[in-house]
């Protein structure tokens, strides 16, 4: 089992991270609206989710760069740039929303005001992933991933109905009407972020350089085991969180929809009435669980801009170099973390960010995928190494959803 574990690293912790504060306030509020009508949706995705993670790891185990860098060989720079620095404003918007989200269930802990909170995460976040190692990184973000398990408790803590929960889940009732289709396109949106393309390739040329030097003949062998290791490494964290998804949806829909409580807006909305009905135990899990996914997520929120916008610009990057060799890498994690602190004091609202922020992923999302299904079919650039067929029918039809998710945003 101790093996077992060490060999999880990239898959679990972007699965993990796919779950962050703004993700769960998503799922908070579908569940809230709509019940249990949408449980089956996070069987429905999984599969999805975990071909795009799979195929993005493959890209940067094959080619040896990551997800920026492989585009800029199909496709010109400025566009590649435009799209990096879409997902940097998008990334960075969603930031100010997380911190804003931990800030406020920390708030509800202990009754500290929320913006020390929101200052004390995102200045200890920024320093840890400058100054710490990218093994060092790796590691607690493995832990804190942890945290999604308290969905799964306060699931069980509300005591449901398994024969009702069952029959939902696995006899799918058909979405009618504009709240039903409008949830699942924020589900489809919550669950596929860009981000999570370029931190999945990123990670492995982290993972092989923490290996350090080998032999060509050493490195064909590791390079065959990573790629078996990884997959069952990005089935068991898109499993993860797919199942913490299930678990949020289920939780808001058997209190907050049972009991006519729709008008929701974020995950502490969803965390402060779930301590009346559900008992403190189970407001007090949902509440912790905030945070401790935030830990997750927004160090993987941060870095994935800074990866595409040092590959695409070509400078020195990497959670293994030091601050003065890849400056511009670690000044976009700063910058990015400077300005989501500030968007909290701008008192900016975190919903209306978060809808601009899904603006921009919603536009980026079928694009990227298209590229991505593109480089991963290319067998030059995969080195005679592409994808499987069944893994870019997976990827196709995911690109096509999203970007009928995308055409709904727009008439919802």
């Amino acid at each position: 089992m101790r093996r077992f574990f060490a060999e999880l690293g990239p898959g679990l912790i972007t699965g993990a991270a796919d779950d962050d504060p703004s993700a769960i306030g998503t799922y908070s509020v579908v569940g809230a609206q709509l019940g249990t009508s949408v449980l089956w949706t996070a069987f429905i995705t999984w599969p999805l989710i975990a071909a795009i993670q799979m195929m993005c790891a493959r890209i940067g185990l094959v080619t040896g760069s990551g997800l920026a860098r492989a585009l800029g060989k199909k496709f010109p720079r400025p566009l590649v740039a435009a799209a990096c620095l879409g997902l940097l404003a998008a990334n960075t918007i969603t930031v100010g929303a997380d911190l804003s989200a931990m800030a406020d269930a920390a708030e509800m802990l202990t009754g500290l005001n929320s913006h020390y909170y929101v200052v004390f995460f995102g200045v200890i976040i920024a320093l840890g992933t400058v100054l710490f190692r990218y093994r060092r990184i790796a590691n607690l973000l493995k832990w804190f991933a942890l945290s999604l398990l308290t969905y799964m408790l306060t699931a069980f803590v509300v005591h449901p109905n398994w024969n009702f929960v069952l029959r939902a889940t696995f006899l799918p009732t058909w979405p009618t009407g504009h709240e039903a289709w409008a949830g699942l396109v924020a589900i489809l949106g919550a669950t596929i972020s860009p981000y999570l393309f370029f931190w999945q390739a990123s990670q492995e040329l982290e993972e092989k350089r923490a290996l350090g030097p080998v032999a060509h003949s050493e490195e064909q062998g590791a390079k065959a085991k990573r790629m078996r290791t990884r997959k069952l490494d990005v089935a068991i964290g898109t499993l993860f969180s797919n199942l913490a998804m299930y678990f949020i949806i289920l939780t808001t829909a058997l209190t907050l929809h049972r009991n006519g409580i729709t008008n929701i807006d974020t995950s502490r909305d969803a965390a402060a009435v779930l301590m009346p009905l559900a008992g403190a135990f189970a407001g007090t899990l949902f509440t912790v669980g905030i945070v401790g996914v935030g830990l997750v997520a927004i160090p993987t929120l941060i870095t994935s801009a800074a990866y595409a916008l040092a590959e695409t610009f070509r400078w020195n990057h990497g959670l293994n170099e030091k601050f003065k060799a890849a400056r511009p890498f670690y000044g976009v994690i700063i910058l990015s973390s400077v300005i989501g602190i500030a968007l909290d004091f701008a008192d900016v609202s975190p919903m209306r960010a978060l809808f601009g922020a899904a603006v921009v992923n919603g536009l980026l999302d079928p694009f990227l995928l298209v590229g991505i299904l593109i480089v991963a079919s290319d067998r030059k650039i995969m080195r005679q190494q592409p994808s499987s067929l069944l893994a870019q029918l997976a990827v196709g039809v995911t690109a096509l959803a999203m970007l009928g998710a995308a055409v709904g945003m727009f008439v919802f």
